[in-house]
């Protein structure tokens, strides 16, 4: 089912998180926000729109934690229900991707729940306090060409580096429902 993310409610705080790597790695949300921001993607494998933009994902974000802003990647999908996202396909797909952040497993889907994800991609965009500031796209480009495209998120997350605030505007991210257990 194909869903588009709700507006940004700025100011929500983000909820702390603790969530393993596929090798069993233990990541904390709250210490891995950088000293000008944190973005929480939730992606998962087989989704068509995190495949398209994959490849300008990771660019950005490599861009973004150069800049001080870290990247914490989270999939929240029942794995049990789409195979293609169990840990070891996250693995395989993170290194095909050149992933240089974390790409962590909500095994509960507890974390996907409390920042209310509602499908993949969906990007939180938190400023250094930890208040959410940007909940958009990638940039408009969605599934056609991309060498000619707006880095939506790279400015909005450029902008909450400097400011502390997100763009008023911001389009909604679209991509495949979150595949819950319930």
């Amino acid at each position: 089912m194909l869903l588009d993310t709700p507006v940004c409610d700025f100011g929500w705080k983000a909820p702390d998180f603790a969530l393993k790597d596929p090798d069993g790695a233990e990541f904390r949300m709250t210490e891995h926000m950088g000293e000008k921001g944190l973005l929480v993607a939730f992606i998962c494998n087989h989704c068509p729109y995190v495949q398209a933009i994959a490849e300008r994902f990771v660019s950005d974000a490599r861009i973004l934690m150069e800049e001080g802003i870290n990247v914490l990647a989270v999939m929240s999908n029942d794995y049990r229900y789409v195979p293609a996202d169990q840990p070891s396909n996250m693995k395989r797909f993170a290194e095909q991707h050149h992933f240089t952040f974390p790409y962590l497993i909500d095994e509960g889907q507890t974390v996907g729940r409390q920042y209310g994800a509602v499908c993949t991609p969906d990007f939180f965009g938190f400023n250094k306090e930890g208040t959410l500031q940007y909940r958009g796209r990638l940039d408009d480009a969605a599934l056609g060409e991309a060498r000619v495209r707006i880095p939506e998120l790279l400015n909005a997350m450029r902008q909450i580096a400097e400011t502390g605030k997100g763009p008023l505007v911001q389009v909604p991210s679209m991509g495949c429902s979150i595949k819950w257990a319930d």
